[in-house]
C-alpha cells in the first residue's frame, strides 16, 4: 500500500505556532485522513444512520421517489483543519460571510460556505470548527489562517 501524504503535512509546525504566537487565542491543526462520504438522493425528511458495528453504517429513509442514489467515497479529495481557540470567531469572520455566533450556528450545524475565497464545509463542533477543504485549497486556507491569526498574537 502506498504512502499518504495530506495535503498539509508539511506545514504542521506552522499551524501549531500560531496557538503559541495568539498565546492560545486562535489555534489551528490539520485533522488528516477522515473518511468522508457523501451520499445523494435522500429527500425523505425520515432520514437515519444506524450504526450496526464500530465500521458500518446503514442508511435508513422513506422509499425513494427518484433512481439514481449514490454513495461516493470523496475522502481523498479534502483534508480538514481544526480551528479554535478564544478568538476563533473574530479570526473567522475575517474570512467567512455567515454568521458563526452560537446563537445562530450551533454545535452540530454545518454549511457550505467560503473562508478566504475558498469553498469550504464549515461544521462547529464543541470547542472548534472542523472547516473541510479540498486538497487543491489546504495550503490556500493555512495561509490565510496563520496570516490573519497574526491579529491576535499575544500582548497585544
Amino acid at each position: 500500500m502506498a504512502e499518504r501524504n495530506s495535503p498539509l503535512g508539511g506545514a504542521a509546525d506552522r499551524l501549531a505556532a500560531v496557538a503559541v504566537a495568539t498565546g492560545g487565542a486562535v489555534t489551528v491543526a490539520e485533522v488528516p485522513f477522515l473518511t468522508q462520504l457523501n451520499v445523494r438522493a435522500l429527500p425523505s425528511k425520515d432520514v437515519n444512520a444506524l450504526q450496526l458495528g464500530p465500521d458500518e453504517w446503514l442508511i435508513v429513509g422513506e422509499p425513494l421517489e427518484t433512481p439514481g442514489s449514490s454513495v461516493v467515497d470523496v475522502s481523498a479529495q479534502r483534508t480538514t483543519v481544526a480551528v479554535g481557540g478564544s478568538r476563533v470567531l473574530d479570526l473567522l469572520a475575517m474570512g467567512c460571510a455567515i454568521d458563526l455566533h452560537p446563537r445562530v450556528f450551533r454545535v452540530g450545524d454545518c454549511a457550505q460556505t467560503t473562508v478566504a475565497h475558498a469553498p469550504v464545509i464549515i461544521w462547529r463542533r464543541e470547542t472548534e470548527f472542523w472547516i473541510l477543504v479540498r486538497a487543491s485549497f489546504a495550503a490556500h486556507l493555512a495561509d490565510w489562517l496563520v496570516d490573519a491569526a497574526q491579529e491576535f498574537t499575544a500582548g497585544d
